[in-house]
């Protein structure tokens, strides 16, 4: 814990019941620092943390960090897989069609109202995943000009 009691990355790791390493570390700030990034860019930012670590290290990191809910992993259909730190809300993303920006946008209304299904067929429902498609205002702009 840091003297405001905010949680260290080490500490979340910890929490989570994973293993630290410099590693982790590095990644999970990398992660969160960044901007839905996928796993070569999460690679540099770690290289640049801590040093070498390869491509297939990452990879086994983000899967651990992911399934412990650390990290969420987001794959727009056509795109390589991006990864983020929000988690544990339910919000949804924004993907430009044209150089594949990603945003994330809160629910539209009140309190995740995409988790009432019109028909759940008997599913119990406790995550949405919507994904608006279109184009961010840079490409938006380059187009009409």
């Amino acid at each position: 814990m840091t003297a405001s009691g905010t949680p260290t990355t080490a500490g979340e790791l910890r929490g989570a019941g994973l293993r630290v390493t410099a590693a982790r570390v590095a990644l999970l700030e990398t992660v969160r620092d960044g901007d839905h990034l996928d796993a070569e860019a999460i690679a540099s930012g770690v290289r640049t943390r801590v040093g070498h670590i390869s491509l297939q290290a990452v990879y086994e990191a983000l899967h651990a960090l992911t399934a412990a809910g650390l990290v969420r992993r987001l794959e727009p259909p056509g795109s390589p897989a991006r990864f983020e730190g929000r988690v544990g809300d339910n919000h949804h993303h924004l993907v430009c069609r044209t150089c594949g920006a990603v945003a994330d946008v809160d629910c539209a209304t009140g309190h995740a109202p995409c988790l009432t299904a019109s028909d759940d067929r008997g599913f119990s429902v406790d995550e949405a995943e919507v994904i608006y498609w279109g184009q961010c205002p840079d490409c938006s702009t380059a187009r009409s000009s």
